[in-house]
């Protein structure tokens, strides 16, 4: 295998040249988790890897409550099943929770305060309650909790980590928090062991070709806890040196083939660009693209082509239509606009608007 047998492999995987999925409650299922913090932009992340979904069918599954949104690993907002929420935070929480810690001390935040403040939401939200964390500020002010500056986003984040709340369905476009233990049904409970073993299946198999270090760093786990949570499904797997790094990936799926000239329009820190630590398999040669942590093309929406990064795209939403504004980062073409162009037409259809490519 090569850099360009992982880009098959991993469009496949990742259900990006060819869809099997149905329901997006199936697909964040299979992916572990997907990355979430632009809620918009996390919706068609769903949708590029759904057959016949919309916008609407997807704002829908979360609504029920068969997607759900919180914070997990690294930490961020990721869109989680129902039946894989317990067991992810059991495993991840511990581990963000040492990572917010110089904030909660910046915050004055402690564990006597997070005690009382997720006792008040537990009484706020119980009986099917679902409240914005504007309707909560009074909340917690009238049990004598502060919610100035950051203190208010770490509260509901340590509430998530908890297990206490999760996501309720939309008010408008605005987001409500629900009980945890009212919004999801009970799951079977999973040993450390158990976890680690699972979700290192579920990002092998979803994102695989890749590596321990890629694996370490979506999931936010210590190297240490990689390295046992491979070990453990290792030989279910097959693992490949390329260059100088070892790639595992399912032993059951077979050489995909992806379409000469296929084109897609990728939203910002989708996971098949987000959960990889290594990069650079993604970068187009021709094309001068940053990779690092400092205005990274990942907070872009991107082009892909043939599985490479070979551009941006941003969207203006009107009544009608919607504009996507392209800038490639590569000389065009003619049968590269056009599948650029075809890219375009299906995020329209799937946000129920006539997508005009300017470029």
């Amino acid at each position: 295998m090569n850099s360009s047998g992982i880009i098959r492999y991993r469009l496949y995987n990742q259900h990006l040249s060819a869809r099997h999925f149905t329901d997006a409650a199936d697909v964040v299922r299979y992916m572990g988790a997907v990355q979430a913090q632009d809620f918009a932009a996390a919706k068609w992340a769903l949708g590029l890897r759904l057959d016949n979904n919309t916008d609407n069918d997807i704002e829908g599954a979360f609504n029920n409550g068969t997607i759900l949104r919180t914070h997990l690993m690294r930490p961020t907002w990721h869109f989680v099943a129902p039946g894989d929420i317990r067991w992810l935070l059991a495993l991840s929480a511990p581990r963000v929770k040492a990572q917010c810690a110089f904030g909660y001390r910046q915050c004055s935040l402690d564990d006597t305060i997070f005690k009382r403040s997720n006792k008040v939401l537990t009484k706020a939200l119980s009986g099917g309650k679902h409240l914005t964390r504007d309707q909560l500020i009074p909340v917690f002010q009238k049990a004598g909790i502060a919610t100035n500056e950051l203190r208010l986003i770490h509260l509901m984040m340590r509430a998530e980590l908890d297990g206490i709340v999760c996501s309720g369905p939309r008010t408008g476009k605005q987001f409500t928090y629900a009980l945890l233990e009212e919004r999801v049904p009970p799951a079977k409970t999973l040993s450390r062991e158990e976890a680690l073993a699972k979700l290192a299946k579920q990002y092998f198999t979803s994102h695989g070709p890749a590596t321990l270090q890629d694996f370490a760093w979506w999931s936010g786990l210590t190297m240490t806890d990689s390295k046992a949570a491979l070990k453990m499904i290792a030989t279910e797997f097959i693992s490949e040196q390329i260059g100088e790094q070892e790639y595992w990936f399912s032993s059951s799926l077979q050489d995909p083939n992806t379409a000469p000239g296929q084109a897609l329009l990728l939203p910002n820190y989708d996971e098949y660009i987000i959960s990889y630590k290594d990069r650079s398999n993604l970068v187009d040669p021709k094309a001068n693209v940053v990779l690092d942590s400092r205005g990274n093309v990942i907070f872009n929406h991107t082009i892909l082509l043939n599985g490479k990064i070979a551009g941006t795209w941003k969207r203006t939403v009107l009544k009608n239509s919607v504009e996507l504004n392209i800038t490639p980062f590569i000389k065009l073409n003619k049968a590269q606009h056009a599948a650029i162009n075809t890219a375009a037409k299906l995020y329209g259809t799937f946000i129920n608007k006539t997508a005009v490519l300017v470029s």
